[in-house]
């Protein structure tokens, strides 16, 4: 079957979404389709068009940047060349052209998925706010237009206001997780990067340093964790630098966590196999999102998959890992003595928070997420 995935941003951009785009592509290629991704040229650096591990990737270019968004004028005119040329189109939101291109396939009597990752929120100001009310309009008519929409569970689809209306076009297909194996070397080196001691306990945080993740909270937690387990300390794994739209975040944040010294460490982007390292060298990974931009988390099926504990905040979608598996605590969100006292709690007792590692592996396994969406595809082209 011929694909053609859409969304803003592909990987190497860094974000739960590309990286579930791209396990997704080379998942679906293996089961034998073929797979189109368009999406934005947002580096210069990049090939307008490549093949990365069997997906074609075609970029068309970028006029300007609004806010975490982007302007590519030259997108209708790709998407209708390549609408033509497949049997199914796969729309990825939160993503600004999405509306015109499911009208596009409709009218080419495609059938279109989508897949709803979360809700957008960006901070204060004039800009961000109308790049949220162009962001809603074109969501609201690409949900309308498509025969079938995908969440991560039906809990978040069913706390989300935007996803509420489409409910009956609605099915939970959970999120692909792939750990690549590390190597003693990956070990290593992350061992060196990290300056990991023997009597240590660390704790895990995975994610790109941006309001929505909740980093704050854990570093406020720290101090409460630390009375208990003085030889805590946290491993951030993700960008941490630079971050679209996060530079007056991280300006607050930086003081905050400079006053706990070693106890916070950086570690930025990670190669596969050291990201890998990085779960398997924590005792529980931390989890303390603040709101529905947020709908699942990735990262927490890779720490389970790896048989480490998480805490997670309780809100729809990031608590069904937790609730699925028995692997963790939850705690409420914002709330940095609840979140110290889940923490306290599993590094007291980790023995209690062991899970069926195998099962989880085999539930996200990119394979089976891949099969899933290829049945989907069937029902919808065989009744197109």
């Amino acid at each position: 079957m011929r694909i053609l995935t859409t969304l803003t941003y592909y990987r190497p951009h860094y974000s739960g979404l590309t990286i579930y785009a791209e396990r997704l592509a080379r998942a679906l290629v293996r089961c034998g389709h073929q797979v189109t991704i368009l999406t934005s040229r947002y580096d210069l650096s990049l090939p307008a068009r490549e093949i990365r591990d069997g997906v074609q990737v075609i970029r068309p270019g970028v006029l300007a940047h609004v806010s975490k968004g982007v302007l590519m004028p030259t997108m209708i005119y790709w998407a209708w060349v390549n609408i033509r040329q497949v049997d199914v189109v796969h729309l990825h939101l939160p993503q600004l052209d999405a509306a015109y291109i499911a009208l596009l396939s409709r009218l080419m009597r495609r059938p279109v998925v989508v897949t709803y990752h979360c809700d957008l929120l960006l901070p204060r100001g004039f800009i961000h706010t109308l790049a949220c009310q162009v962001s809603d309009l074109a969501n609201k008519l690409t949900l309308g237009l498509a025969n079938q929409v995908v969440v991560n569970t039906m809990d978040y689809a069913e706390s989300s206001a935007f996803l509420r209306r489409y409910l009956k076009k609605t099915r939970p297909i959970p999120t692909p997780v792939e750990l690549v194996p590390p190597t003693p070397a990956d070990m290593q080196a992350l061992k060196r990067k990290a300056r990991i001691e023997s009597d240590q306990r660390i704790i895990g945080m995975a994610g790109r340093l941006a309001a929505e993740k909740g980093a704050e909270y854990l570093v406020q937690a720290m101090p409460e964790i630390l009375a208990r387990h003085p030889n805590a300390r946290v491993l951030h794994v993700g960008q941490n630098r630079n971050v679209m739209g996060e530079e007056e975040y991280a300006a607050k944040l930086q003081p905050m966590i400079q006053a706990l010294g070693d106890r916070w460490t950086f570690l930025g982007i990670l190669p596969p196999g050291e990201w890998t390292a990085f779960f398997q060298s924590c005792e529980l990974t931390v989890l303390p999102s603040i709101n529905s931009t947020e709908s699942f988390g990735i990262v927490q099926v890779e720490s389970m998959s790896c048989g480490k504990p998480v805490v997670a905040s309780d809100i729809p979608g990031v608590r069904q890992p937790v609730l699925m598996t028995g692997m963790g605590r939850l705690a409420p969100p914002r709330d940095p003595h609840a979140l110290a006292g889940a923490i306290n709690a599993v590094l007291d007792q980790p023995e209690r928070y062991r899970g069926d590692v195998n099962a989880v592996i085999a539930r996200f396994s990119p394979q089976r997420i891949a099969e899933e969406y290829g049945r989907v595809f069937q029902e919808l082209t065989k009744g197109k």
